[in-house]
């Protein structure tokens, strides 16, 4: 019976799931939506299941095999000890589950198991060391009271810089207007939006925010340079901890490079592999399982 190995790097924004046989050789791959366990657990699983269910598909593998396969899952919100026993409680057809955080797989792909560190900056934030096996973690702890640097918060920031244009408190800008647009208009309906409102729906704006600031609008060139500023806080943080080669990751940190302070620019690092690589590579290893003392 051949077993099957299974990466999957799952964010407040989408879920991508890689299949490699029991050779390293490629299956399938495949996305689905979010898969942040904070967001629910079995929103997760279902997201899980669902990008696995296509990566097999475009191998000839059905479902009926699920129980030959070995997942290595990072994921956002693993942190949390109590999301982490809650969906790690789940049922589910796999032979295996190894679960740690999106950060930590990240990690692992990108110094292929050695020492270094990242910075994601995508959806949310979170910045990580692995140093002699020791994990040092920075940030992480979820929107709206952490991720600095990312697009949720790029994204809550632009929202209240429009009402406050709208209020007269500061300058309208081109950026602030089409926000506007994007809601009709309407106070009213931006407040309203924001009762429900998740990381992903904040940072929508933030691919506007780095068009707009090219352009030159004051209140796009703003932002950007307060997201800057908190990755090289974030960057900071993890020199001081010992990292001398940082990988920057996500869809803010690939693009904000430019805004970066220069004397930080140097510990930047191309990464070897990508999350997924890194939670294939704790597939079936029980050692990798973020809070093991849960396992039954």
């Amino acid at each position: 019976m051949s077993l099957y190995y299974v990466g999957v790097d799952g964010g407040g924004t989408s879920c991508r799931a890689r299949i490699r046989d029991e050779h390293g050789q490629w299956v399938g791959e495949a996305k689905s939506g979010s898969a942040n366990i904070l967001l629910g657990v079995e929103l997760a699983m279902q997201s899980i299941i669902e990008a696995i269910e296509q990566a097999a598909r475009q191998g000839g593998i059905s479902s009926t095999q699920f129980c030959q396969m070995h997942v290595g899952l990072a994921l956002a919100g693993a942190e949390q000890k109590q999301a982490w026993q809650d969906f790690m409680a789940l049922p589910h057809p796999f032979a295996s589950l190894t679960l740690n955080t999106d950060a930590y797989g990240a990690c692992i792909g990108a110094h292929n198991k050695g020492n270094g560190a990242i910075l994601i900056a995508g959806t949310g934030s979170c910045g990580i060391l692995l140093q002699e096996g020791v994990q040092h973690v920075v940030g992480g702890h979820e929107f709206p009271i952490s991720d600095q640097g990312s697009g949720a918060v790029m994204g809550l920031r632009l929202i209240q810089q429009v009402l406050l244009a709208y209020d007269g408190v500061r300058d309208h800008s081109a950026l602030s207007h089409r926000i506007l647009a994007h809601f009709n208009d309407d106070i009213d309906t931006i407040v309203q939006w924001s009762k429900t409102a998740l990381p992903r729906d904040y940072g929508q704006f933030s691919p506007d925010i780095f068009v707009y600031a090219q352009h030159g609008d004051p209140l796009a060139k703003e932002l950007l340079s307060q997201t800057a500023a908190d990755i090289d806080m974030w960057l900071s943080a993890l020199q001081q901890k010992g990292a001398q080669r940082i990988c920057l990751m996500g869809g803010i940190a690939e693009r904000i490079g430019p805004w970066l302070s220069p004397p930080l620019r140097h510990l930047i690092v191309e990464p070897q592999f990508d999350a997924i690589e890194g939670a294939l590579m704790f597939a079936n290893c029980a050692e990798h399982n973020l809070y093991p003392e849960f396992l039954n």
